[in-house]
């Protein structure tokens, strides 16, 4: 048991680490091959912040463990709303644009709605994988063409998130490559240990890997999301944090689980299809007819997120 749990913590770390130094190295390489800070902060750092999850459920699905895979796609973006919004929210209220959030609002709900359907065929393969993708990339092509039209709210964040993680102009190439394959070979190696952890930590605990998947993993690999978000509201930039979860929560459905499932074929767990996919439309769902209401996220609705985050915990884990 001591040994997963060390497996498990040591994999976070790793993966954390890996995260940020991919993104960190990669947005710097942009900058030097003139790639916009708009086209960059819309796939590098949609990519980069997403490398926890896709290296672990890549690599949980070669281990033969679909509810470590699945579970983190659909518990990391429950996670997302509930828990890191919901801290968000406590620390700053959350405004959002009306007009910047009308397209993203449809790209959220209708991930999530791709993924309800992928779930209830009891087996995402690779259609499904070629889907998914597929609408990751009209997607990212519509919000290209709609930001760099004509300045936007939404064109700012996407060129203020790639400012966040950028390094000192004097960083030459070879730093930057560096730091690209560090963070790659960090994020491999940290799934490695969290996957291998996990499956002895379920088995010991007498549990499912898909409550593990749903649970520690799935928080572990949104840290990075947590961390940026904090960081974001602290600065005052709630528009940021917003839209971190947001096209977070797009990019583990349509990039991460269609990639996957590209890569390998998974079985749905019953016990996802039968309850968590469900969960996870129901708070999109509820975030989405939240911001639309009022456009703002105050912090009564924080702790109502934080407060239901606890609720489906506990229901996970005692199920």
């Amino acid at each position: 048991m001591t040994q997963s749990l060390l497996l498990v913590a040591g994999g976070l770390v790793l993966l954390a680490i890996g995260g940020e130094l991919l993104v960190r190295g990669a947005v710097g390489m942009a900058a030097r091959l003139g790639i916009s800070p708009l086209l960059a902060g819309l796939t590098i750092v949609g990519f980069g912040t997403s490398t926890p999850e896709l290296a672990t459920s890549v690599q949980a699905a070669l281990a033969g463990s679909p509810g470590i895979a699945i579970g983190n796609v659909v518990g990391s973006n429950i996670a997302n709303i509930l828990f890191i919004l919901g801290v968000s929210a406590l620390i700053l209220p959350l405004s959002v644009n009306p007009a910047s959030f009308a397209r993203d609002s449809l790209a959220l709900g209708g991930s999530a709605v791709l993924c309800t359907g992928a779930v209830l065929t009891g087996m995402i393969g690779p259609l499904i994988g070629i889907v998914l993708i597929a609408s990751l990339t009209g997607y990212i092509w519509w919000a290209y063409k709609s930001e760099s039209a004509a300045p936007c709210p939404e064109g700012e964040r996407h060129e203020h998130e790639a400012a966040d993680v950028s390094v000192p102009p004097s960083t030459g190439p070879l730093v930057l490559g560096a730091m690209i394959l560090a963070g790659l070979a960090a994020a491999i190696f940290g799934a490695g240990w969290l996957v291998e952890g996990a499956v002895v930590l379920a088995s010991a605990a007498g549990i499912s890997e898909s409550v593990i998947g749903l649970t520690v993993v799935a928080i572990g690999t949104s840290l990075p999301e947590l961390i940026a978000c904090v960081i974001a509201v602290l600065r005052k930039h709630e528009d940021v944090a917003l839209g971190n979860v947001v096209g977070s929560n797009i990019y583990n459905i349509c990039g991460i689980l269609g990639i996957t499932s590209l890569i390998q074929p998974m079985a749905v767990p019953a016990e996802i299809a039968a309850f968590d996919i469900w969960a996870m439309l129901g708070v999109t769902a509820l975030l989405i007819v939240q911001l639309r209401s009022g456009w703002r996220l105050s912090r009564v609705e924080g702790a109502l997120l934080l407060a239901l985050y606890a609720g489906y915990t506990a229901l996970v884990i005692l199920r």
